[in-house]
């Protein structure tokens, strides 16, 4: 779908959302896992094929939740209250962090199941969109 003029709709960015949209699902992706790493962090680690029964990587996934539920307010408030200079630096973080994650996710010490390789695209996908909205400077 093509947009010319003003008839795009507000942070749209040729195919993708811009850098506001993608934080705020962002977020939403995020508060999902943090709730999942919280209540569940055993099914998280089944998942990805790692020891569920390790109370050190238990303990290590609800960590993770907690400061999840800390990034995705971060990322909901940027993309809600901050301006426009502001929210680019947001996204050239974001765009580092979600590329790092996909990356991360590769190298872990597992064999990849489905679950890894989908969190792995996932990263690597918003990692693509914050950096395309950056450079096609879409807010």
């Amino acid at each position: 779908m093509a947009f010319r003029g003003k008839l795009a709709p507000k942070g749209y960015c040729g195919g993708m959302f811009g850098i506001r949209k993608t934080l705020q699902l962002g977020a939403s992706v995020f508060g999902l896992s943090a709730l999942l790493l919280l209540a569940l962090p055993e099914l998280f680690l089944d998942l990805l094929l790692l020891d569920s029964s390790s109370a050190a990587l238990v303990w290590s996934m609800r960590m993770i939740g907690v400061t999840l539920v800390a990034l995705a307010g971060n990322m909901w408030m940027n993309s809600k209250n901050s301006n426009d200079s502001q929210v680019k630096k947001v996204g050239l973080v974001m765009a580092i962090a979600a590329t790092g994650l996909g990356v991360l996710t590769l190298l872990i010490p597992a064999t990849y199941g489905w679950f890894t390789i989908c969190y792995a695209a996932i990263g690597f996908a918003f990692g693509a969109n914050y950096t395309l909205c950056l450079i096609r400077k879409k807010f």
